[in-house]
């Protein structure tokens, strides 16, 4: 039995023409050649969530990012079926909070950007689940409010999401919660006092 590519005759090394190397390929050859130096840095992967710098040795900074992105993916996945995005639920949330407060408002308390905040706003009054008024003093300025139809998908949203919150509580006494509350709130409110 032949050898597949046995028959074709390979070129000279005289007429391969080596193509210069571009900037990446020679950082990932410093890279596998460091690695083959030192075999602790071969194969190294990082460790789980939970594990590591990504535990209880981790910078705070990190830890709050890293369990606001898993929070947020989870919260993704649970209000999928709805059609409603994380940030959607957190404006129909706020309003139900603050009803009547302005875009500009709604982005700050949701933590979103204007431009954002405008998408969802204009998806979800056409959705007729918020509606605007003028504002009593500022006629230009609208004011926004849930409208029956937004209640009811709210409420939706918010049986998803109870499981959710019940992980997040899961384990920690009713004082231990209000200690962590405590806690967030506080470093919000003096991390904004820095900017």
């Amino acid at each position: 039995m032949r050898k597949i590519g046995t028959h074709a005759k390979s070129p000279s090394p005289r007429k391969i023409q080596k193509k210069p190397k571009s900037r990446l390929a020679k950082k990932s050859a410093r890279s596998r050649k460091k690695s083959s130096e030192n075999p602790d840095l071969a194969g190294v992967r990082p460790p789980p969530p939970g594990r590591g710098k990504r535990g209880e040795k981790g910078y705070l900074a990190y830890l709050l990012r890293q369990a606001q992105a898993a929070t947020r993916l989870t919260l993704e996945r649970a209000l999928a079926d709805l059609g409603v995005t994380p940030p959607q639920f957190a404006v129909l949330t706020v309003l139900r909070a603050y009803p009547g407060l302005s875009g500009a408002d709604l982005a700050r308390v949701a933590l979103l950007t204007p431009q954002t905040v405008g998408v969802i706003i204009r998806n979800l009054e056409r959705y007729r689940a918020i509606r605007k008024t003028p504002h009593p003093v500022h006629g230009r300025v609208l004011q926004w409010t849930l409208t029956r139809r937004g209640e009811t998908l709210l409420e939706k949203c918010r049986r998803h999401v109870r499981a959710l919150e019940r992980r997040l509580a899961s384990g920690l006494t009713v004082k231990a919660q209000a200690t962590i509350r405590r806690w967030l709130s506080k470093i919000a409110a003096e991390l904004q006092q820095d900017g």
